[in-house]
């Protein structure tokens, strides 16, 4: 099956260094994969690329097989949707016409119910109540909830979000990956940056783990967490245990030992 979103051999250079260096990785339809790493590894540079935000200096990006330089910007809008780290709103716009916004793709378009789909995506990212409320007046997390249903609304197969959950408590952190769930398995392939790795394990399908602009592993959550690996990329000790709940590995910094969690 031909990945919907493909970066082979991807490199970009700036300030006389490589900020991504021969990365190659891909994304299916169906799945969510996180990017994680350290401060600095080059994963929301990686995420730019991916998204033709940036243009690579080395390798090549394609979206269903198709070159993305090829692909014209109206047409790229309806196909890939992208969440930057940080969506600025200089204007005292409603929550409501900031998440219309990700419907400007889809103007002139036939068979288009943008009311219908400003409402859902307002109601999955748990946005509805600030419809009327000036997005100037939004929190922190308020407004990249409202981000994240601007993103929603532009109903495209290929979502890229960079840091969704930075700004929100732990019960949107969960309801944020939530989303991110629901949308691969109606059939989107997600890409997430996150720099919480108990956050990406529970949620993810894969994940890519990234080091001063190179994929140093890339596989299952419990393939990629690993003590041995993660302690000297992030310079601390790290311990890597079952978690109490999931089936999924729970990363704990600091080198605790498994007993320390029978309390949990």
């Amino acid at each position: 099956m031909t990945p919907r979103l493909e970066g082979r051999g991807l490199g970009y250079r700036a300030a006389g260094r490589w900020l991504v260096a021969d990365v190659s990785i891909a994304v299916e339809a169906g799945e969510v994969l996180a990017l994680v790493g350290p401060n600095g590894a080059g994963k929301s540079t990686l995420l730019a690329l991916l998204a033709g935000d940036l243009r690579p200096a080395a390798g090549e990006v394609t979206l269903d097989g198709r070159p993305l330089g090829s692909i014209r910007s109206a047409e790229l809008a309806r196909l890939r949707a992208v969440l930057p780290q940080a969506s600025v709103v200089q204007f005292a716009f409603t929550a409501r016409q900031v998440v219309e916004f990700g419907r400007a793709p889809w103007a002139r378009q036939p068979g288009g119910d943008d009311a219908a789909a400003v409402d859902a995506a307002m109601a999955a990212a748990g946005v509805a109540h600030l419809a009327g409320r000036s997005y100037l007046t939004l929190s922190g997390g308020e407004a990249a909830r409202v981000a994240l249903a601007r993103v929603l609304a532009q109903d495209a197969p290929v979502v890229l979000l960079d840091e969704p959950t930075a700004s929100l408590d732990l019960r949107h952190q969960e309801a944020a990956m939530a989303v991110a769930r629901g949308l691969a398995d109606a059939g989107r392939a997600v890409m997430v940056v996150l720099h919480d790795l108990n956050l990406a394990a529970a949620h993810t399908d894969r994940m890519g783990l990234m080091d001063g602009g190179r994929l140093v592993a890339c596989g299952p959550p419990g393939d990629v967490l690993r003590a041995e690996l993660l302690s000297p990329l992030y310079g601390i000790p790290v311990a890597v245990v079952p978690h109490p709940r999931r089936t999924c590995p729970l990363v704990v910094a600091g080198g605790a030992a498994p007993g320390a969690l029978e309390a949990v």
